[in-house]
């Protein structure tokens, strides 16, 4: 391992946001999530491991309860980790090495590109999928499963539309029973979330499209980001209703023939669940995993509790 290296623990206050954002900016491995204005908006607190002059860095996203400092994966954040340039699997050891004691319970996801031969202790690795956008728009629907071009087909011939630009507030609505199923996301998780559309959009790195029935009710709908050459599948929100009419297959495959032969990437953002899973490869899109570290140091009366 090189001897030289100087990975150093900054606190927020200390963070210099310009060259961190340069740093995710240039990275081969950058994604949305990582820029100091999304883990603002959407982390309760966080800090970074940094090396060198802002060259490869860790941001450590963190809460405290009970007086114990734990690092957390924040809502609408698929996947941190560590970004940089030339990321050695020594070096990616040593920032997992560096991460201070003070984390007692450590629950992260790392980034597709952390790839870890040696496998760290608490280390599992996640599935997401991914549906590369640079061929004609024929091709890419020539790699449907059937099932999914009988939905697009079925929507279309019910009668439904896709719009654009449609209200935040009303995807956010439309996902809540959902995601209150599937995740912990709090009602100010939302808010945030919301604050950070609007910051977005008007960088011109969001979009939103909606399904609408034929009788102009709002049945299946997404939120994309963008960054990197990647656009983040990153809040769904689909009615009961939609279900029947193939509209979320509608969404999807309207999106994708807007963005073909472009160099861009549809990040669905999962799945371990394994129907999601199977819809999103449905569309053709291929298996791109990543880990997620779980180390439970709690003090032994505290071992037992899944969450602080």
């Amino acid at each position: 391992m090189r001897s030289d290296l100087s990975i150093r623990y900054i606190e927020h206050s200390n963070i210099n946001r310009t060259k961190w954002d340069a740093c995710i900016e240039k990275s081969f491995n950058g994604l949305i999530y990582a820029y100091s204005f999304y883990l603002d908006a959407m982390a309760k607190h966080w800090d970074a491991l940094v090396l060198d002059d802002y060259e490869i860095i860790m941001p450590l996203t963190w809460n405290k309860k009970y007086r114990i400092h734990y690092l957390y994966q924040p809502a609408f954040t698929a996947s941190l980790g560590i970004f940089g340039n030339d990321l050695s699997e020594e070096i990616m050891s040593a920032f997992v090495k560096a991460i201070p004691d003070k984390f007692k319970l450590i629950e992260i996801a790392f980034n597709y590109k952390n790839v870890f031969h040696r496998t760290e202790n608490g280390m599992t690795m996640r599935n997401n999928f991914i549906l590369p956008l640079n061929k004609p728009y024929p091709e890419l629907y020539a790699s449907y499963k059937e099932n999914i071009k009988r939905n697009i087909k079925k929507a279309q011939q019910l009668g439904c539309v896709i719009k654009k630009d449609i209200a935040v507030a009303d995807i956010i609505d439309l996902s809540r029973p959902s995601m209150q199923r599937l995740t912990n996301v709090k009602e100010s998780d939302y808010v945030n979330f919301e604050k950070l559309f609007h910051l977005l959009n008007q960088k011109k790195m969001a979009v939103t499209y909606g399904v609408y029935s034929s009788k102009n009710q709002l049945i299946a709908s997404c939120v994309y980001f963008f960054s990197h050459q990647r656009a983040y599948y990153i809040l769904v929100g689909n009615h009961p209703d939609g279900k029947t009419v193939g509209a979320s297959h509608f969404l999807i495959d309207s999106f994708i023939k807007d963005h073909a032969e472009k160099k861009l990437t549809l990040d669905f953002e999962g799945s371990d669940i394994r129907n999601l899973a199977f819809f999103y490869s449905s569309f053709g899109a291929e298996l791109e995993t990543y880990p997620f570290l779980k180390i439970n140091n709690l003090p032994v009366w505290m071992k037992w509790m899944k969450q602080v």
